[in-house]
C-alpha cells in the first residue's frame, strides 16, 4: 500500500504527524487483508492522546488494549 487515499504513505511515514495520520486512517477506515498489514498496537499506545478517532472505535480499542 503506497498511497493512503490522497497521500503518499512513504512521505507521511517521515514525520510524527504523518505516522499519526496513517494510524488514524487505519483505525477509522480499516486495513485490507490483501495488504497483510496490521495496526501496530505499540504505535497506538505511543500516540494514544494524539489520535483523532471515532469515539466508538476509541472505546473499543481502549477496552482491547487496556481492558478498561
Amino acid at each position: 500500500m503506497n498511497n493512503l487515499w490522497d497521500y503518499d504513505k512513504k512521505e507521511l511515514e517521515k514525520t510524527e504527524e504523518g505516522r499519526i495520520k496513517i494510524l488514524e486512517r487505519m483505525i477509522n477506515f480499516g486495513v485490507y487483508l490483501k495488504d497483510k498489514e496490521k495496526i501496530p498496537i505499540n504505535e497506538v499506545k505511543k500516540y494514544w492522546n494524539k489520535l483523532k478517532l471515532d469515539q466508538g472505535r476509541k472505546n473499543f480499542l481502549k477496552f482491547i488494549i487496556w481492558g478498561k
